[in-house]
């Protein structure tokens, strides 16, 4: 079971990745285009946040999987830079990522105009990449 949602896990960053970058790319390009945040837009950032929210999923189930995970969480973790990156840094920096994603879709669906909706989720979808990457084993 820990083998496989090991590489579920593993499969689904880079997917989820993907949808990400290109999520953030769409938008810049409608901001810069001035073109209207309709429906492929609309699709095309619920898939990114759909990716990583099921990334966070398996990633939880992970967690509590995985040996390096909550199981590995003590005192002498915190000596051990490997054991700290994957039981606190890796999913507190994950969840912070995936939060600022998720702020950002709820503000671009609230918003009235379509450069406000295209600036929320170019900033806010980039923000959440950049932590994602930077906890990337």
């Amino acid at each position: 079971m820990y083998i496989l949602t090991k590489n579920l896990h593993g499969i689904f960053a880079y997917i989820s990745l993907i949808l990400l970058i290109f999520a953030v790319i769409y938008a810049i390009y409608g901001l810069l285009r001035r073109t209207d945040y309709g429906k492929p837009a609309r699709i095309i950032s619920m898939l990114a946040l759909s990716g990583v929210h099921m990334q966070i999923v398996i990633g939880l189930v992970l967690y509590f999987l995985s040996p390096l995970g909550s199981s590995n969480v003590s005192r002498e973790m915190m000596k051990n830079s490997t054991s700290r990156f994957y039981a606190l840094e890796h999913p507190f920096m994950m969840l912070i990522g995936i939060a600022l994603i998720t702020i950002g879709y709820v503000r671009a669906k609230k918003a009235s105009e379509k450069k406000r909706k295209f600036l929320s989720i170019a900033i806010f979808y980039a923000i959440g990449l950049l932590c994602l990457l930077s906890r990337m084993p």
